[in-house]
């Protein structure tokens, strides 16, 4: 699978669909995947980290969560199964993705709660009490860092964004730039490559 298929808004790959397993916080998942979404033949390893290490969230969370990036939808899967209270957007450049999305959302019963949609389709005064991303660190430091700004900066006050990075593609470099923009990053895991790491609200301005 090439890069640029799964950045492109409408994948040029012929279509052939399949079906992967996997297992989050004890609950099984089985999702719908074709070929032109990123990490189409298993769940990605750097969202199994993710999925892993970071902090799910719980029956009581509510308002709106973002997956960043939702591929085909595990992310936004488990978070809705998660956060029955919660709301989740599901956003993606990739048509097909998007697509994959819905229909794995609603085989799982979770549409209802599920708002998946093209990235300049989010209504601009949604603030998100959590932002969970895979992102696409092959898109290059300068679109990765621009895909910071402009989501970052929409968590709620008290909100908490979520990011797993591959150590190689800039993991380090990443929660360098993320402190030197003023946020408050700590890396929670490092495991098999990949940095986890929580980031909350900036400081406020004096």
């Amino acid at each position: 699978m090439t890069a640029e298929h799964y950045f492109s808004t409408d994948p040029d790959a012929p279509m052939r669909r399949s079906e992967i397993e996997f297992s989050v916080a004890g609950r099984d998942y089985r999702l719908a995947v074709a070929s032109g979404v990123f990490s189409a033949g298993r769940l990605d390893p750097g969202t199994a980290v993710l999925l892993r290490k970071a902090g799910l969230p719980g029956p009581d969370t509510e308002g709106a969560l973002l997956d960043l990036g939702c591929g085909y939808g595990p992310i936004t899967c488990v978070l809705a199964t998660e956060a029955p209270r919660a709301t989740v957007h599901a956003i993606d450049v990739n048509s097909r993705a998007r697509d994959l999305t819905a229909e794995n959302a609603a085989k799982l019963g979770l549409a209802a709660r599920v708002r998946v949609a093209a990235p300049d389709d989010v209504p601009g005064d949604v603030r998100f009490t959590q932002i969970w991303s895979n992102p696409p660190t092959h898109v290059g430091k300068a679109e990765l860092h621009a895909l910071m700004d402009r989501w970052l900066p929409r968590l709620a006050p008290d909100g908490v964004a979520w990011l797993v990075i591959n150590r190689n593609l800039g993991g380090d470099s990443l929660h360098t730039w993320l402190t030197e923009r003023g946020w408050q990053v700590e890396r929670i895991a490092s495991q098999k490559g990949f940095r986890v790491l929580r980031v909350t609200g900036k400081p406020a301005v004096a």
